[in-house]
């Protein structure tokens, strides 16, 4: 049809059309240059572990997935998952029983990715401490996480001893100056970061992991988020996860770059200590970040089995396993 026979209304209502569609990939375009923030709360003082989160930042894999990744440390406790759970951060990382614990608690969290696909939990003391049960009568140090006692009880309690008999001292994040200053003869610990740190120190120490006393090969370290924050933000935080699967990769191409990075987060000299602990935990990294649903069964079953947990938990509640596919 000629354009001169076009009522001009119809011109108008086109040009209208056009207009509104040019704003609107006006928009899409400046969402593209204006990433969203994603707050990601760590569990612990940065280390080893937390060399794909920083990875992401660093070879800027999050803006490559519109997304702005930021990293909280803690302070002098541990606060991801009440910093999660009150929306107030967007991801944190957790230890898989805190998971477990919080949920029983009402907290309604959701596991949505693995850093480690193996326990990292380890139960570490001075060399007068033989096996587990001969600390009863002596001070074990704890962070303050609710799955310190839980673990010491599971143990302990499996080498015969009793937890009530051990005299707990929470110590924040300082096992390793607690344990070489000989105020706890022991404590929990990730062997992967204060075990590596107390053998690079020389300081000879026993060390209990838990993998010696029936548990599974479970991810110890899980991402979490809240409920309600997926729900609302659910492409975003399968975005920022993308960008931490991209990070482990570098960590893997690049370990010497992701040393120098976790020693400066970690506002530390010793790349020598982060090397030996990136050493450590490299070959269990879940690169891929997704969830083995048969394996989380069997880490509910232990849960359960040693009383960390009261009742078994729901697998299919506490995790998320579509955003990974």
């Amino acid at each position: 049809m000629p354009l001169r026979s076009v009522s001009p209304i119809v011109v108008a209502l086109a040009l209208t059309a056009l207009c509104g569609c040019g704003s609107d990939d006006h928009a899409t375009m400046t969402t593209a240059r204006h990433p969203q923030t994603v707050q990601l709360a760590l569990d612990f003082t940065p280390n080893a572990v937390h060399a794909p989160l920083y990875a992401a930042i660093r070879t800027h894999a999050d803006t490559a997935e519109n997304v702005h990744l930021v990293i909280r440390q803690p302070g002098s406790g541990p606060d991801a998952l009440k910093q999660v759970a009150a929306g107030n951060l967007d991801l944190g990382v957790l230890d898989i029983h805190d998971l477990a614990i919080a949920r029983e608690r009402g907290i309604d969290v959701v596991g949505v990715a693995e850093l480690v696909r193996k326990p990292l939990a380890a139960l570490v003391t001075n060399t007068s401490i033989k096996r587990p049960r001969d600390l009863e009568g002596h001070d074990v140090g704890v962070s303050g996480l609710p799955s310190d006692p839980a673990f010491l009880n599971a143990i302990i309690a499996h080498d015969g001893g009793k937890l009530s008999r051990v005299h707990q001292i929470t110590i924040g994040f300082n096992a390793v100056s607690g344990i070489l200053a000989g105020k706890v003869d022991g404590a929990p610990v990730f062997w992967n970061a204060e075990g590596v740190a107390l053998k690079q120190r020389g300081v000879k120490v026993n060390e209990f992991r838990v993998e010696d006393y029936g548990a599974p090969a479970y991810p110890e370290v899980v991402l979490i988020t809240a409920r309600r924050t997926l729900a609302r933000e659910r492409d975003t935080i399968r975005r920022a996860l993308l960008a931490i699967r991209a990070g482990a990769a570098a960590v893997e191409r690049d370990p010497d770059a992701a040393v120098r990075q976790i020693a400066h987060e970690a506002q530390t000299d010793d790349t020598k200590l982060i090397g030996a602990q990136l050493a450590a935990v490299e070959p269990i990294f879940a690169t891929d970040l997704r969830l083995d649903r048969p394996v989380l069964e069997r880490w509910a079953d232990f849960d359960a089995r040693l009383g960390i947990v009261k009742e078994r938990p729901d697998v299919g509640k506490a995790f998320d396993f579509s955003l990974l596919g």
